[in-house]
């Protein structure tokens, strides 16, 4: 199977979560999938929510891209960080335009938690239809509108690394990209003498992303994605796929 690789990196990054919003705009941990399509939409010059009319059942870019399948490799550039986990940091700005805010000044203070430093790998998988103008577009840099990750205080830096050969396999492998939890299980050290002579730090990270958008309001369905260096075992028909330099990718 053929899957174009990107990286995707910026300063910083802001990916809002929709429940809270009183006092601290929060910050997913990652890039999700719903995130991403956006970007790719906007490579493309797919329309986004502003746009969409009321017949219609998802905006453009979802509407086109909702079956793209992707694999999303964190890469962590600061010294000490654990795949998977990012830096964050609180910004405090002033939105002075006078639309903002019903107070006296119409002046709002806003509190937002921006992800630091924040690079991913990025896989798209063959097959979709619109697979060969996105490889046109990314690899001539023929964007249509601007790529932010998050929102247009975060300009993403995106790199083509070219298509790659992947192989599907079959066995428990440390998988190298955010994995939906329900879809795989842990695989138990079967020699516990083993397991203590392992150097090896464990870690994990977890959290519950968008992976898709329901119908009826266009809310974020959201499961929970993981990344740990155990072996994970798929369940059910759940693919692994191997690249030449021998990582394990799950597409979402």
């Amino acid at each position: 199977m053929r899957a174009l690789k990107l990286t995707f990196q910026g300063e910083t990054a802001f990916f809002k979560k929709p429940d809270v919003n009183t006092f601290l705009y929060f910050t997913y941990g990652n890039i999700h999938k719903v995130a991403l399509l956006g970007l790719l939409g906007a490579v493309m010059g797919l329309k986004g929510y502003s746009a969409q009319k009321t017949e219609e059942v998802y905006p453009e870019f979802y509407e086109q891209l909702k079956d793209l399948k992707v694999a999303i490799v964190p890469q962590s550039k600061t010294e000490g960080d654990l795949p998977g986990i990012f830096g964050k940091k609180v910004q405090t700005f002033n939105n002075s335009t006078g639309f903002a805010s019903s107070e006296a000044g119409g002046n709002l203070i806003v509190k937002e938690q921006w992800l630091e430093k924040p690079c991913w790998e990025i896989y798209i998988q063959s097959g979709h239809p619109c697979y060969e103008e996105l490889c046109e577009r990314l690899l001539n840099r023929n964007y249509v509108y601007i790529p932010y990750l998050g929102k247009n205080d975060h300009p993403a830096t995106i790199t083509v690394q070219g298509e790659a050969e992947l192989e599907s396999v079959h066995t428990p492998q440390k998988i190298s990209s955010l994995c939906v939890k329900q879809d795989f299980k842990a695989v138990e050290e079967e020699e516990e003498d083993d397991f203590f002579e392992d150097t090896e730090t464990y870690y994990k990270y977890e959290e519950k992303l968008p992976i898709a958008l329901e119908p009826e309001q266009n809310q974020y369905q959201t499961a929970y994605i993981i990344l740990n260096n155990q072996k994970l075992c798929p369940i059910g028909d759940a693919p692994i796929y191997k690249t030449t330099k021998e990582e394990y990718l799950y597409f979402i």
